[in-house]
C-alpha cells in the first residue's frame, strides 16, 4: 500500500509538472527561433540595402559587416553576395544560384531555410534581394549556424529536465514520508493481529491515525478485551473444575479398592472393578484438562534444556512398562550430539510422556519404538518417535490433535483423547512443530505412526 501511494503522488506531480513545465519549454524553444530568424533578417536587410546602394562607402560598409560574420567561420557562418548580372563583389563570397537566390533576383522575396522540418537543421539559411528603385540589383545570403541555438535549446530542456527529476525525488522522498504516516495505523492494527493471532490475547493497538482508523482501533480492542475475558473465565473455570475434581476421584479410587478388598462375590468384585478402571480413566482426563489450561496460560518463558539428557531420563522411567509388554524402547541419533532446545520448564517431559504412552498403548508385543533426536539445521532440532502399530490414515491423521479424539489402541486401555492435543498445545506455546507421518515401511508392507517434532534450537548459557 505504501508503494502505490507513492507511486500515485509521484505520478501527480509528474503530470503537474508536465502540464506546467513542457508548454513553457516549447514556448521557450518558438521565441528563441522567431528571436534568431528575425535578428538574422534584420542583418540581411541593411546589407541588402547597403548592395542597392552603388556608392563606394555603402559597398565598403557592406563589405565591413559581411567580413565581421566571414572571419568567424569556426562559427560556420557566412555571408553571401550575388548582383543580379553574376559579378562578384570585391572581398566577399559569391552566392550560388540557387532556388532561393533565384527567386530573390526574380520575384524580389525573402525566404528562410531552417534546414529541418522539426526545431532545425545544422545551419538557418536567409536570402534577403537587393533593391535600387523598382529594380533587384542582387541579393545577400545569410548562411548561420544553428550550434549555439541548439546548445541554448539544451540548456531550456536540460534545465527543466534535472528540474523535474529533482521535483520528482523531493516528491518521492515526501511521499514515502506521508505514506509511511498514513498507514502507521494500519500496521500498528496489522502487528495486533499478528500477536492476537499467535495467541498474544493481550496485544492492544494504539487508537492514532484518522477518525477511520481509531474507531476500526477501538472497536478490535474491545473486541480483544471481551475475547480475553471470556478466554481467560474459561481457562480458570477449568483449572478450577480439573483441580477440585481430583480429591474426590482419589477419595472415590481409594473407597473403590477397599470395596474391592472386603467382598468375596466375584460378580461385585468385577463390577467394582469395572468402576475403578472409569475412575482413573476420568482421573486421566481430569489431570489432562488441567495441563491444557496451565499450558494455554502461557506462564513460563522458554529456556535452553538438553534435548537428548532429557529423552533418556523418560526413556529409563518408560522401559520397565515396555518390558513388560515385551517393547523394545531404542534411541537413535548422532553419538555425541547433545542438541539444546527452547522449552519450558516441565513441558518436554509431558510432551515426551504423552508420545510414549500413545505409542506403547498401540504397539503389539515384540515391536520396536524408535525414538531419534537429529539436528535440522543450526535453527531447529528434530525428535521423531516411532511405532509399529496400524499407523493412522490421512482422516485419522487429520482429527489426532482434536480434543477427545481416540485412536483404535492395542492394549485395551480407553485414552482420555487429550494427549496429542496436550502435546501440540505444548510444543506450539515453545515456538515448535508437531506433525503425524507414517512410520518406514517394514517388510510386511506396513508401517507404524512417527510423531515428529520440531523444536528450536537453543544457546547456552553464558556462565555469570
Amino acid at each position: 500500500m505504501i508503494r502505490q501511494l507513492i507511486v500515485s503522488y509521484v505520478l501527480l506531480v509528474a503530470v503537474a509538472l508536465a502540464a506546467f513545465t513542457v508548454p513553457v519549454a516549447f514556448t521557450l524553444t518558438e521565441q528563441l527561433r522567431d528571436d534568431t530568424e528575425a535578428s538574422l533578417r534584420r542583418e540581411a536587410t541593411i546589407m541588402a540595402v547597403l548592395l542597392g546602394d552603388e556608392d563606394p562607402e555603402s559597398r565598403e560598409a557592406l563589405v565591413r559587416m559581411a567580413s565581421a560574420y566571414n572571419e568567424e567561420e569556426q562559427t560556420g557562418t557566412v555571408v553571401q553576395v550575388v548582383s543580379s548580372d553574376g559579378t562578384k563583389i570585391a572581398g566577399l563570397p559569391l552566392a550560388s544560384r540557387d532556388e532561393a537566390v533565384r527567386a530573390a533576383l526574380r520575384s524580389g522575396r525573402v525566404t528562410t531555410d531552417w534546414g529541418a522540418p522539426f526545431v532545425w537543421g545544422s545551419h538557418l539559411v536567409i536570402t534577403v534581394p537587393a533593391e535600387e528603385g523598382p529594380q533587384i540589383v542582387g541579393a545577400v545570403r545569410i548562411r548561420y549556424s544553428t550550434s549555439d541555438l541548439s546548445k541554448r535549446l539544451w540548456t531550456i530542456w536540460g534545465f527543466r529536465a534535472a528540474l523535474a527529476v529533482g521535483v520528482l525525488a523531493v516528491a518521492a522522498g515526501l511521499g514515502a514520508i506521508v505514506a509511511r504516516r498514513l498507514t502507521r495505523p494500519l500496521r500498528q492494527l496489522n502487528d495486533m493481529a499478528s500477536k492476537f493471532g499467535d495467541g498474544d490475547l493481550t496485544a492492544r493497538s494504539p487508537v492514532t491515525g484518522p477518525p477511520e482508523t481509531q474507531q476500526l482501533a477501538r472497536t478490535l480492542n474491545t473486541g480483544a478485551e471481551r475475547l480475553d475475558t471470556l478466554i481467560g473465565s474459561q481457562r480458570i473455570f477449568v483449572a478450577d473444575a480439573s483441580h477440585q475434581l481430583r480429591t474426590p476421584l482419589t477419595a472415590l479410587r481409594l473407597s473403590l479398592d477397599n470395596i474391592a478388598d472386603g467382598v468375596d462375590d466375584e460378580f461385585v468384585r468385577e463390577d467394582v472393578e469395572q468402576a475403578t478402571a472409569e475412575v482413573v480413566r476420568m482421573s486421566r482426563l481430569v489431570n489432562g484438562l488441567l495441563v491444557l489450561a496451565r499450558a494455554e496460560a502461557k506462564v513460563t518463558a522458554a529456556e535452553p534444556v538438553p534435548l537428548r539428557d532429557l529423552v533418556e531420563e523418560r526413556l529409563a522411567v518408560w522401559r520397565p512398562a515396555a518390558d513388560e509388554r515385551g517393547v523394545a524402547v531404542a534411541l537413535r541419533g548422532e553419538a555425541g550430539g547433545r542438541p539444546l532446545v527452547l522449552s519450558s520448564p516441565g513441558h518436554l517431559e509431558q510432551v515426551l510422556d504423552n508420545v510414549l504412552s500413545n505409542a506403547l498403548e498401540v504397539s503389539p508385543d515384540g515391536s520396536t519404538i524408535t525414538v531419534r533426536v537429529a539436528g535440522a539445521g543450526s535453527r531447529e532440532v528434530v525428535l521423531e518417535v516411532e511405532d509399529q502399530g496400524p499407523g493412522m490414515s490421512d482422516a485419522e491423521k487429520a482429527r489426532a490433535f482434536d480434543r477427545f479424539w481416540r485412536g483404535q489402541g492395542l492394549t485395551g486401555r480407553s485414552g482420555s483423547g487429550l494427549g496429542l492435543a496436550i502435546v501440540r498445545q505444548l510444543v506450539t506455546d515453545d515456538g515448535g512443530t508437531v506433525t503425524l507421518r507414517d512410520g518406514r515401511p517394514r517388510p510386511d508392507g506396513t508401517a507404524g505412526l512417527c510423531v515428529r517434532i520440531s523444536l528450536r534450537a537453543g544457546v547456552p548459557r553464558s556462565g555469570g
